[in-house]
């Protein structure tokens, strides 16, 4: 029988959208993932054109075209990577680091930044409490980051479009009518330390039980339970 750390390899870079998904669902799949490398499939088509449809609508817009709320800025960067310096637990560093790519990067008037994440929805709702570990994720590898000069962060938020009805004809061809809605996210650095110290003490430690709930773990126990039985 192979050994099961011949399967995948650690990973110790840690992606800012497993701090909102992969800790809100199995801790068992989040572990094999990061000790083994073993990622639980995932299907979402149109997902990544719609996302590349909508950053790239904004390029190079300022923020008075995003929302007239913001303060005066543009868009720096789109589809950018960060990478962060080594996290530290507890007053200790430890072999983990952020890196993600966001969507929107703003530069405003004062030389401060700020992180947009674009998002197309069906419906219109507000899930900035679900997001913000992500996003603060983000603020923290550009301000504190492995390589060259540190950027403050001093605005995050989500950028929304959803559904609202079919625009168009069968001779002009058919679009989508959208509703455009911003919707601003706090700053809250200490719950991130707190999460990422939760999320590394889980990923370091023994391998956690499987959520009870989890169908990637319950198709895995009865397939194995099933092909052992033959």
């Amino acid at each position: 029988m192979a050994s099961s750390n011949a399967v995948g390899s650690a990973r110790e870079f840690i992606s800012p959208s497993d701090l909102t998904f992969s800790w809100g669902s199995c801790h068992k799949c989040l572990w094999l993932n990061y000790n083994h490398g073993l990622r639980t499939p995932g299907f979402m088509p149109l997902v990544g054109d719609l996302a590349n449809m909508q950053e790239n609508y904004f390029a190079a817009k300022t923020t008075a075209d995003i929302a007239p709320v913001l303060p005066e800025g543009k868009v720096a960067d789109l589809g950018g990577w960060v990478k962060s310096s080594f996290i530290n637990v507890n007053g200790s560093p430890t072999k983990y680091a952020i890196r993600g790519k966001y969507d929107l990067l703003i530069e405003f008037a004062d030389s401060t930044f700020g992180i947009i994440d674009c998002k197309f929805q069906a419906k219109d709702s507000d899930k900035t409490d679900l997001y913000q570990p992500q996003l603060e994720a983000y603020a923290f590898a550009l301000e504190n980051p492995a390589t060259g000069p540190a950027k403050k962060v001093s605005l995050m938020g989500l950028l929304v479009w959803s559904l609202i009805e079919p625009a168009g004809d069968v001779t002009k061809g058919f679009g989508i009518k959208l509703k455009h809605t911003w919707r601003p996210i706090a700053r809250n650095p200490e719950a991130l330390s707190q999460r990422l110290t939760d999320f590394i003490t889980v990923v370091s430690g023994v391998m956690p039980a499987a959520k009870d709930n989890c169908d990637m773990c319950k198709y895995i126990t009865t397939r194995r339970e099933f092909i052992g039985a033959e």
